[in-house]
């Protein structure tokens, strides 16, 4: 049991809740209703196993970095409680889980995996060449919305290119910040990130632009879709809880940049969630 807590650590299971939620929507927003149990099902088995394989290559790939982190000294890989070997074996049968999930929805959703295992390969070296890691992050997440939909409609149209956009540059907003506590680091490493280019100042602005334009695409998928009034209410939800989260963390100060910070960016997902659920009920 206590091999399987380290390994469930290591992917950070519970953070699963910034794209499921998201994955549900796109799903509902292409069949107009509630989906099919079968296919909510195997919407969540390809969530679970493309975000456990980035997750455990992830930590793998990073280790050398994470072990010369103070921050990071109790991540299974650097205590040594989840092994890189084992890392690799939960990459590919999680892998292998997505490939399957993904055989028992729309045909194109099969055609579609390497495109959509790309950016979960490649995030990982990105912070070694490029400022605009956080970028791709966010284009590995928006695939949840529209892997969702392609999974029920097996096309892609307007409404779910917004969508994906706007959990996309949210994503990656909220990365940008969690990276400005590292600047010092990275910069010592050779590491490239959103705050090492721009500075720690330019870059929290960078984010709220990027949140707004988050919130501005949550809100044309409303419109687009024609989705009852009570949509809205959730985006207005999720408006201000990005405007508290931004409200507590200054150029100088990130100590409230915690577990909790990140967990309530759940809220953000979770509430649109349920404010689409009963919108397409209403």
């Amino acid at each position: 049991m206590s091999k399987i807590k380290a390994h469930l650590d290591n992917i950070v299971l519970s953070h699963t809740v910034f794209a499921l939620p998201f994955s549900y929507i796109g799903a509902i927003l292409a069949a107009g209703g509630i989906p099919t149990g079968g296919e909510f099902f195997w919407i969540t088995l390809a969530m679970v196993g493309a975000r456990s394989a980035a997750m455990a290559l992830n930590n793998c790939i990073d280790l050398k970095y994470d072990k010369l982190q103070p921050r990071f000294a109790n991540r299974p890989m650097v205590t040594g409680a989840v092994k890189p070997w084992e890392a690799i074996l939960l990459t590919l049968a999680s892998l292998g889980l997505f490939v399957w999930a993904a055989a028992n929805l729309h045909p194109l959703c099969l055609q579609l995996a390497p495109l959509a295992i790309l950016p979960l390969v490649i995030y990982p070296y990105m912070k070694r060449f490029s400022w605009t890691c956080h970028l791709v992050l966010g284009l590995a997440l928006s695939i949840a919305p529209i892997g969702s939909w392609v999974a029920i409609r097996g096309d892609i149209t307007m409404p779910i290119i917004l969508l994906g956009l706007a959990v996309g540059v949210w994503i990656a907003g909220f990365d940008a910040i969690y990276g400005c506590q590292d600047v010092a680091f990275d910069k010592k490493h050779g590491l490239h990130s959103m705050p090492v280019r721009f500075g720690i100042p330019r870059t929290l602005a960078i984010c709220k632009a990027m949140h707004v334009i988050s919130i501005m695409g949550f809100y044309l998928v409303g419109q687009l879709m024609n989705m009852h009034g009570i949509y809205y209410a959730g985006v207005v939800l999720a408006a201000l809880v990005l405007i508290y989260q931004h409200s507590i963390v200054t150029p100088t100060d990130f100590r409230l940049v915690t577990q909790a910070y990140f967990m309530r960016n759940g809220l953000v997902s979770i509430a649109l969630l349920v404010f689409t659920v009963i919108s397409i009920l209403a």
